[in-house]
This record gives C-alpha cells, sequence and structure tokens, in this order.
C-alpha cells in the first residue's frame, strides 16, 4: 500500500523545479560530451544539426516523461502502472522497474567519474599550496583513488535527498545551478583571451553547411541531445510528480530544455576554444580532425594547458573541476530520487532509509565496476545510453500516444478543448517521435 499523495512532499515554485530538472539534465554529457563530440563532428555543423534534433526529438521526449510523472502525482514504477491502464498494469509496472534499474546503472557509474572531478579538483589545490606528490596522486588514475572518492561522491548525494524534495533537492539544485552558470561565465572569459582561442571559435560558431548533410554527424547529434537531457530513467518523471496537477509543463519543458542546451553551448564556447589554445602552446590535440584519446581531453589535454598557465592556471583547473563535480552532482541527486520515491510511496520505507538503502547498493555497484573496471564499466555505459535510455523513452512515447485511456492522451484532451496545436503535437508524439527514435536507436546500437 502508497502513502497518501496528500503526505507526498513537492517543489515549491517553478523556478525551483525548473532549477532541479535542468540540474538534473545537466551533466558531465553537457560540459564534457558535448564539446568532444563537437570538436569531432565539425564544430558549427554539429551545433546547428544538435539544435534541430532537440527541437524534434529530445524536446518531445522530455515532455512525455514530465507529463506521465505530472498526471500520475506518483514515483515512475507506480505512474506508469497507472498510465497503462488495467490491461497493461503489470507491462507499465515492469516498464518502470526497468527504468528504476537504469538509474541504478547509471549512479554506479557516474559517481566514480564524479568521484575523479573531485580528485582533480583538488589535485589543483594541493599544487597550489605546495603538496605536488598529493597533487600528482590524486590527477594520476588508480582502483585506490576510486575506492576513495567514489563513496564521497555518493555521501554528497545522500545528504541532500534525505533532506527532502523542498528542503533539499529544491533548496540546493537553487544554489547549485547559478554558481554552475556563473563559475561556466568566468572559465569562458577567461579562455577567451588567452591565443589561438579565436580559431577554436571560428570552428564552432560558423558552420561548414556541406557537412550538415552527413549521416554520421546527424546520429551523433541525435544521441548526444536525447542523452543530454537524462530521459530513460526516470528522473525527470519523478520531478513532474512533485509539481502541482495543472501546471504548464509545455512551458517548464522548453525552460528546461533551454537552460540544458544553453550550458552545452557555453561548454562548448569553453573547451573548443580552450583545446585550440592548448595546440597553440604545442600539446598535440587533433589527428586528421579527431581529438586524440577524445576520453581523456578532460583529465589529460586540459590539466595540461591549465599547469602551463602557472599559479593562474591551478586557479583556473580547480574551478573547472568544481564545476565538473556540481554538474554532476545536480545530476545524481535527480536518479538517486527515483529508487528512493519507490521505496518510500510504494514498499512504505521512510525517506532516511530509503535514501541509505539505495546509496548503499550503488556503492556496492560502483565497487563493483572499480574491481572489474577494464571488463564491465564501458559494457555498462553502452547498455545504459545506447540501449536502455532509448528504449524507455519509446516506450514513453507509445504510453501516450497508444496506451493511456486506450488511445492518444494529449489528442483526448486536446479534441476536449478544441485545441488544434495540441491535436498537431499529439499526432507527432504518437507517430513522428517513435519512428525518429526507432532510427537513432537502430543506427547508434548497430
Amino acid at each position: 500500500m502508497s502513502t497518501s499523495n496528500t503526505s507526498r512532499d513537492s517543489f515549491h515554485s517553478r523556478i525551483g523545479f525548473v532549477l532541479a530538472a535542468a540540474g538534473s539534465a545537466i551533466g558531465l554529457g553537457n560540459i564534457w560530451g558535448f564539446p568532444t563530440q563537437a570538436a569531432n563532428n565539425g564544430g558549427g555543423a554539429f551545433l546547428f544539426v544538435y539544435l534541430i534534433v532537440t527541437l524534434l526529438l529530445a524536446l518531445p521526449a522530455l515532455y512525455a516523461e514530465v507529463y506521465i510523472g505530472n498526471q500520475a502525482q506518483k514515483n515512475p514504477v507506480s505512474a506508469l502502472a497507472e498510465a497503462c491502464g488495467k490491461r497493461f498494469n503489470k507491462l507499465g509496472k515492469n516498464a518502470g522497474i526497468i527504468g528504476l534499474v537504469g538509474a541504478m546503472m547509471m549512479l554506479s557509474f557516474y559517481s566514480i567519474v564524479a568521484g575523479w572531478m573531485l580528485a582533480h579538483a583538488l589535485s589543483a589545490l594541493f599544487e597550489l599550496v605546495g603538496f605536488s606528490d598529493l597533487s600528482a596522486w590524486l590527477s594520476t588514475s588508480s582502483t585506490l583513488r576510486n575506492i576513495l572518492f567514489t563513496p564521497v561522491f555518493i555521501l554528497l548525494g545522500a545528504a541532500i535527498i534525505h533532506q527532502g524534495v523542498h528542503a533539499g533537492i529544491e533548496r540546493w539544485s537553487s544554489r547549485l545551478m547559478p554558481l554552475l552558470l556563473v563559475m561556466l561565465i568566468g572559465l569562458i572569459v577567461y579562455i577567451l583571451q588567452q591565443d589561438g582561442a579565436a580559431e577554436g571559435v571560428a570552428l564552432y560558431l560558423i558552420p561548414d553547411f556541406s557537412q550538415v548533410t552527413d549521416p554520421k554527424l546527424i546520429i551523433s547529434a541525435m544521441g548526444q541531445a536525447f542523452f543530454s537531457l537524462s530521459i530513460g530513467v526516470g528522473g525527470m518523471m519523478v520531478y513532474g510528480s512533485y509539481m502541482k496537477k495543472g501546471e504548464n509543463i509545455g512551458k517548464l519543458v522548453i525552460s528546461i530544455a533551454a537552460l540544458d542546451t544553453f550550458i552545452a553551448f557555453l561548454a562548448g564556447l569553453l573547451i573548443i576554444p580552450a583545446l585550440f589554445v592548448a595546440q597553440h602552446v604545442g600539446q598535440d590535440v587533433f589527428n586528421n580532425g579527431h581529438l586524440i584519446g577524445e576520453g581523456q581531453l578532460i583529465f589529460q589535454i586540459l590539466p595540461s594547458l591549465f599547469s602551463s598557465m602557472g599559479t593562474t592556471g591551478l586557479i583556473v583547473a580547480f574551478s573547472f573541476f568544481i564545476l565538473l563535480s556540481i554538474a554532476a552532482l545536480t545530476s545524481t541527486i535527480s536518479t538517486t530520487e527515483v529508487p528512493v520515491s519507490y521505496l518510500v510511496e510504494d514498499k512504505n520505507f521512510n525517506r532516511n532509509h530509503a535514501t541509505w538503502i539505495v546509496s548503499g547498493a550503488v556503492l556496492i555497484a560502483s565497487m563493483t565496476l572499480v574491481a572489474f573496471f577494464d571488463v564491465l564499466f564501458g559494457l555498462v555505459v553502452q547498455a545504459l545510453t545506447t540501449i536502455l535510455q532509448p528504449l524507455m523513452s519509446l516506450f514513453y512515447f507509445i504510453v501516450i500516444g497508444w496506451i493511456w485511456n486506450r488511445g492518444n492522451k494529449i489528442t483526448d484532451i486536446a479534441v476536449l478543448n478544441n485545441n488544434i496545436n495540441l491535436k498537431l503535437f499529439g499526432f507527432y508524439l504518437r507517430y513522428i517521435c517513435p519512428i525518429l527514435l526507432l532510427v537513432v536507436f537502430v543506427n547508434v546500437a548497430f
């Protein structure tokens, strides 16, 4: 028996919801993944296609997820079960459980990567105060470093989550998101003043339209737009359920997507010029138009650039990795809330116990990945981002377009209110979005 909706915690303001949901979307995918993809796929051409596919695909998928949560006012497992009705109740519940497993998968590897960010931030700090040996250890990948820093990050997330939706998630998102934005803009201003930055700005902002039709570029942009909005693991659904029913979900979703896209754009404006600054000071950055060791962009190329700038560079490095740590934290908060809300509402755990049970499970999963890193880490990341997330989003479209009330929920509301725009949107969600999503899924997976 789940707790009644009257006892549910909730967001107390629209801006609190938008900042929390944008924080969920804005993570390492934006600040690490997006600039890497842009640098490897034509800069401005990639940015142009990314903006188009965000509008065509990612925005409707985000709407579908938030809408299901908001209508049900329940955690993702119960929300999907309710949306699927009596006939498909079990299907909805099982899909919700799969999303919950996806959330745990995401937390298991995300916590490790977030620990790297914290370690690199501290590395710059210790170098500044003269502890060079400790600094070198913190900036070098090792099993011991993973064992020490992964739990630190899990504890940070748990400390916020156990305080609840308003006192924890909303309050901290409202503090951390403006801080992230200010730090990002400050770093951009600094990097753009360095020699070589102008070349990076030109590559990033001036599209080569001959590349826009490249299928590889289109698929990369679709995948990035889709995954950067944290769709498919239930985090946005649970946040939607904490907003009062009847809020203008369309406007709120547009605000979230706009903020998410703006941060990704700014990250590109920071990192792509920074790569050209690094190249200007003699570092090998590109090989045949592709980044050298693209996954190591954050951990090798940029730290080398920062260290070549002396004391100022160390301050910039510290700020940069704290920025990434904040982005990672705001993303893990929403993902942790998915299993926590399920345990609180469907299994009658109190929030404190639920938070620590989930955090303990994430710690065990993370330590398993650390122990078998070479075999498991890449596999778990790929399974989540290329298979589970797109399939879950496809399911959301099918629920809204075909299963809910045995018809199209959005179209039903449109007919009731005689709203032609809503009718068109209902048609788009029902037919076009699943086809687009299948194209992404097939191309990314195979």
